[in-house]
C-alpha cells in the first residue's frame, strides 16, 4: 500500500461519451494548447508593435496545416502501423486517435504561417519569435494528453514518482485500447514506470522560460528567440526519447525522433548565430499589417512622432517668412525696431494686408492699428525701446539710433 501511494496512479480512461458524441482527453488538451500558444503570441506580438489581432489571423491557416503536418509525420515514421498486413490503412486519416508528430507539424505549420504573413505583408520569422515560447507552452499541455491515453512513458522504475499504468478494456473493440476503461485497476507488468510525459512537460515550461528571459534580455530578433526554443527543445526531447519504450522505427541503433533532435538542434544554433549578424530586431512599424491602414494613411512609429511634429513647425514656419521676420526683428535690440518703424515697407508686409499698413502709418492712431495687426506686428509695437510717439513714414531718420528716439 505505501509503494502504491508513492507512485503517480494513471486516469482509468482518456475518452467519455456525450451522449453519442465523444469528447477525447487528447483531443481536448491540444485545443487548449493552441488556445494558449495564441492568447500569449498576441500578446508578446502586440508588444513588439504588431498589428492587434493578427497572430489569430496567421493562425486560420497555420494550425490547419499543422495538425495535416503533424499527421504526415507520424504516418510517415511510423508506416508499418496502418500499411502492414492485418492494419486498416484508413486509420492513417483518425487523427483522433492520436498520434501527431510536433516536427511535420512545426514544418507544415511554418508553410501555412508563411502564406498568411505574406499577405499580411508582416516578416515570419519575427512573428515565430512571438509565438515561440506559447508553442512550447502547448506542447506541455498536449503531454497531459499522452497521460490520460497512458501513452509514451519509459521503462520500469522504482523513484517515488513512477507512473502506475494499469490494463484496458474495450468489450466493443479489443484491439482499440486506447478507447478502452481500466476496470479493477489491473496494474500492467512493467509498472510503475517512468511519466516520460511528465518529463517532457516539465523540460517544455522550462524551455519557455528560458526563451522569455534572453527575448527580454538580448531583444531578441530575426526568428532568434524561435530558434532558441527549437535548440532548447530538441536538447530534452533527445535524452527524453531515449527512455520510452513505446514501438519506434530505428537508425543506427536510435530512435528516429533522437535523429531528428540531434539533426534539428544543429540547425538551430547555426540559424541562431547566423540570424545574430542581422542586427537588431525589427522595428515596429515593419510588424504593422498592411490592411491595418486605409490607403491614404502611413503607420507612423511612436519614435518618430516627436520629429514629424517638428517637422510640421518648420514648414508652418516656412509658410510665413514675414511672422518669422517680425519675430526675429523682436528679439533684437536697437535694429529690430528700426525695420518694424522706421521702413514702411517691413510693416506693410508684417501686418499682413496693404490697407492696414498704410493706416498705420498715415493715421493719427498708430499704436491702436498695430494692435489690431497681426501678432508680430503687436509685439513689434511694444517694445520698451520705442517710442509712445507715433512715427512718420515721410520722413524715415537717416540713423537708427535717432530713429529709435524720435
Amino acid at each position: 500500500m505505501s509503494a502504491y501511494l508513492a507512485t503517480i496512479p494513471s486516469p482509468d480512461r482518456g475518452v467519455w461519451h456525450l451522449g453519442p458524441i465523444p469528447l477525447r482527453a487528447y483531443a481536448l488538451c491540444i485545443i487548449a494548447g493552441i488556445i494558449v500558444a495564441i492568447w500569449w503570441g498576441e500578446r508578446r506580438w502586440e508588444a513588439r508593435g504588431g498589428t492587434k489581432g493578427t497572430v489569430i489571423d496567421i493562425a486560420v491557416f497555420a494550425v490547419p496545416f499543422g495538425l495535416v503536418g503533424g499527421r504526415l509525420y507520424h504516418v510517415i515514421t511510423d508506416p508499418e502501423l496502418y500499411f502492414t498486413e492485418g492494419r486498416n490503412p484508413w486509420n492513417a486519416f483518425a487523427i483522433w486517435d492520436g498520434g501527431l508528430g510536433i516536427w511535420g507539424a512545426i514544418a507544415l505549420g511554418a508553410v501555412g504561417a508563411l502564406i498568411a504573413c505574406r499577405r499580411k505583408g508582416i516578416p515570419l520569422p519575427a512573428m515565430a519569435d512571438a509565438v515561440a515560447p506559447g508553442i512550447v507552452v502547448a506542447q506541455a499541455i498536449g503531454r497531459i494528453g499522452n497521460y490520460f491515453n497512458q501513452e509514451l512513458y519509459g521503462a520500469h522504475t522504482d523513484l517515488p514518482w513512477g507512473l502506475e499504468v494499469y490494463q484496458r478494456f474495450n468489450p466493443e473493440d479489443p484491439d482499440n485500447l486506447l478507447n478502452g476503461v481500466a476496470t479493477g485497476h489491473i496494474p500492467l507488468p512493467e509498472s510503475p514506470v517512468h511519466p516520460t510525459f511528465l518529463y517532457e512537460l516539465l523540460w517544455n515550461l522550462l524551455v519557455a522560460l528560458l526563451v522569455v528571459w534572453a527575448d527580454r534580455k538580448f531583444k531578441l530578433g530575426h526568428g532568434r528567440a524561435f530558434a532558441l526554443y527549437v535548440a532548447g527543445y530538441t536538447v530534452g526531447r533527445g535524452w527524453i526519447e531515449m527512455m520510452r519504450t513505446d514501438t519506434a522505427n530505428h537508425i543506427l541503433g536510435l530512435r528516429v525522433n533522437v535523429w531528428t533532435s540531434i539533426l534539428l538542434f544543429l540547425a538551430a544554433v547555426a540559424y541562431f548565430v547566423l540570424a545574430g549578424r542581422r542586427g537588431p530586431r525589427e522595428a515596429p512599424e515593419t510588424l504593422v499589417s498592411k490592411d491595418a491602414v486605409g490607403p491614404d494613411e502611413v503607420p507612423v512609429a511612436a519614435g518618430e512622432a516627436s520629429v514629424s511634429a517638428s517637422a510640421s513647425a518648420e514648414e508652418a514656419s516656412a509658410g510665413e517668412p514675414e511672422a518669422a521676420e517680425a519675430d526675429s526683428a523682436t528679439v533684437g535690440e536697437p535694429e529690430p525696431v528700426k525695420v518694424a518703424v522706421g521702413e514702411p515697407e517691413p510693416v506693410k508686409v508684417a501686418a499682413g494686408e496693404p490697407e492696414h499698413a498704410k493706416v498705420a502709418a498715415d493715421g493719427p492712431e498708430p499704436v491702436k492699428v498695430a494692435a489690431e495687426a497681426s501678432e508680430p506686428a503687436k509685439v513689434a509695437a511694444d517694445v520698451p525701446a520705442a517710442s509712445d510717439k507715433p512715427a512718420s513714414s515721410e520722413a524715415p531718420a537717416p540713423e537708427p539710433k535717432k530713429t529709435a528716439e524720435s
